[in-house]
Order: C-alpha cells, then sequence, then structure tokens
C-alpha cells in the first residue's frame, strides 16, 4: 500500500470513529461540560492528568482554560499535573511512579474541584490513584477513556462523569478526546460568558 493511501485511511477511519461516537457521547460531553463550568463559578479549578498522549492532553486543556479557547475572556483556575518535573521525579523516586497524581490531588485539591483524569484504556493506575485521592477530597470526576473504560469504569460516584469513546485503537481514541477537550472549552466559555452567536 502506498503511503498516500495509508494517510486516506487514517483520514477515513478518523472521521468513522467520530461520527459512530457523536450518538453515543454527546450527552456525556454536555453534562461534563456544565459540572466544569459549575465549578468554576463555585470558585473551584480543575485539575488534569495522564500519560503520554493523554498527559498532553490534559495540558491542551489547561492551557486553553489559563490563557483563551476561542473567547476573550479572563484567564481560569486550571492546572495539569504532568508538568511539574521535579514533583513528579521525587514523587517516583521516594514513593512510586502510581503516586504522581495521587499526591497532587491529596495536597491541592478542594471539594468545588474537578479532576479530569484521561486515560485511553482506563487502566492507569496513577490516574485510578488520583481519583480515588479525589473522592477523598471530596471532588468530582470527569473522565475521558475509550475501549471497555478499563479499570476506571467502577470507581465513579455520584456526579462523576466519564467520556468513553466507543473504540478500540489508541489513536482514534486520542483525537476523539481532543474534540472532546474542544467541546468542553465551548460549553465552560458559553455557560460562564454566553452564547456569542
Amino acid at each position: 500500500m502506498d503511503t498516500v493511501t495509508r494517510v486516506r485511511e487514517h483520514f477515513a477511519e478518523s472521521i468513522a470513529t467520530k461520527q459512530s461516537a457523536v450518538d453515543v457521547i454527546s450527552e456525556s460531553i454536555a453534562a461534563a461540560g456544565l459540572l466544569l463550568a459549575e465549578s468554576l463559578l463555585d470558585d473551584g479549578k480543575i485539575l488534569s492528568c495522564g500519560n503520554g498522549g493523554s498527559a498532553g492532553d490534559a495540558q491542551h486543556f489547561s492551557s486553553e482554560l489559563l490563557n483563551r479557547f476561542e473567547m476573550e475572556r479572563p484567564g481560569l483556575p486550571a492546572m495539569a499535573l504532568t508538568t511539574d518535573s521535579s514533583t513528579l521525579t521525587s514523587i517516583s523516586n521516594d514513593y512510586a511512579y502510581e503516586e504522581i497524581f495521587s499526591k497532587q490531588v491529596r495536597a491541592l485539591g478542594k471539594a468545588q474541584d474537578v479532576l479530569l483524569a484521561i486515560s485511553t484504556s482506563g487502566n492507569s493506575e496513577n490516574v485510578c490513584r488520583a481519583i480515588s485521592a479525589a473522592h477523598e477530597r471530596g471532588m468530582k470526576i470527569v473522565a475521558l477513556t475509550g475501549r471497555d473504560g478499563g479499570k476506571m469504569a467502577g470507581m465513579y460516584g455520584e456526579g462523576d462523569v466519564e467520556i468513553r469513546v466507543p473504540a478500540t485503537r489508541t489513536a482514534r481514541i486520542q483525537e476523539v478526546h481532543l474534540l472532546i477537550i474542544h467541546c468542553l472549552c465551548d460549553i465552560i466559555d458559553t455557560t460562564l460568558l454566553g452564547d456569542p452567536g
């Protein structure tokens, strides 16, 4: 197969994955966006975490809130727990890699906050522990997952929202996660500032 054909197949599969996901996850995305907006209106903040590409998604989300998405507005309180190399390496060294997010959640989280937990498989142990730590702090969870939801699927409490992409290929799940993040940012902006029309 030539490379142009491979590229076209990637585009076609990505489009098909998004089209098959939209009816399955639209309501969850809307609920999650409103939960995040309510947290911000209640003087809360959004903590986000994930590994690898999901770490990049966590950082992307926090940058859209702290700076701006598509509307001019003051920065909103958000923090990616994936960015402080001194904190990540000290926790990994002194305790365990599985604790890199949960220790930060316990230190920084409060009841008005929301944890945005991202894992394509739903099985990332450090993300699972972050969810447990967030619940200990009285926080709500918005989870972005895929496949069968993994271990995270059994961890949610009342008021938590899981957005599970109905796909099995990691790249396709991540592509939908990025679109979901943009939807969440749009819901937050329009809820806080109104629809610009």
